[in-house]
């Protein structure tokens, strides 16, 4: 179905059952992205489409509400409200990260512009987020200096994370294997989905509700932060084995 022949005057309950439908592969997928963002995109998917918005101009909207996220967190005096704010932002941000795919499988399939474009935004927010809390608790005066790595050690590590995921399909799609976002057929595990949690963006975007209290916001950031760079060793073996077992 084309974007000329939608049925643009259907229910939005209809919408929401053929966007479920049309759902990329959750292999690999955190359970947050799995059970909360995704159907969170769902729906804004579908208000966007009974709006008359294009998946770029979601994808325009999500990079905004992102963007003052991150700018708060940079710029903001450190406190619960702005804690508070930071994290609706960017879990709003992250939703529609999410709904503008749908929304381009909706209207027939995306573009390769819309598709690098989403790329570029997501890359962005990846490379600024931690830096931005860097920023903010510098600027605050309650952390000791030395703390101050943890954000920066952040910031390398999500953006390798990032880049190894973007690689590793990339990789699989050019030898002809299937990737983590083709539907399979069968349902992918909850057991690990729940194991991958901490890695999850989405539960990043969670935590900073805590950016009032400065202890216990960097325990628990700091906690992520370990269990990024954890699961990113661990997995790094694991991809270059599979790399190695691609046919040339």
């Amino acid at each position: 179905m084309t974007a000329a022949t939608l049925p643009v005057d259907e229910s939005l309950g209809a919408t929401l059952q053929r966007l479920a439908g049309a759902q990329k592969g959750a292999a690999g997928a955190p359970a947050y992205s799995r059970f909360v963002n995704r159907r969170l995109g769902r729906l804004l998917a579908a208000l966007a489409f009974h709006a008359g918005l294009t998946p770029n101009a979601v994808t325009g909207v999500s990079a905004l509400f992102t963007g003052t996220g991150i700018a708060l967190l940079a710029l903001a005096p450190l406190s619960w409200t702005t804690g508070i704010a930071v994290a609706a932002c960017l879990v709003l941000g992250y939703a529609l990260d999410a709904a503008d795919g749908q929304l381009a499988r909706l209207r027939g399939g995306g573009s390769p512009a819309g598709e690098w474009l989403d790329h570029m935004v997501d890359a962005l927010k990846i490379a600024s987020l931690h830096i931005a809390v860097l920023i903010g608790l510098h600027r605050s005066g309650v952390v000791e200096e030395g703390l101050l790595l943890v954000p920066l050690g952040f910031s390398v590590v999500a953006t390798v994370l990032f880049f190894a995921t973007l690689l590793n399909e990339a990789m699989r799609a050019q030898h002809g294997v299937v990737t983590r976002s083709q539907p399979t057929g069968y349902r992918p595990s909850v057991v690990r989905s729940l194991i991958v949690l901490p890695t999850d963006y989405g539960l990043l975007c969670c935590v900073f509700i805590l950016f009032g209290a400065p202890t216990l916001f960097l325990s628990v950031y700091a906690l992520l932060f370990f269990a990024v760079a954890a699961f990113l060793a661990l997995a790094s073996v694991t991809w270059f084995r599979e790399m190695k077992r691609l046919p040339r």
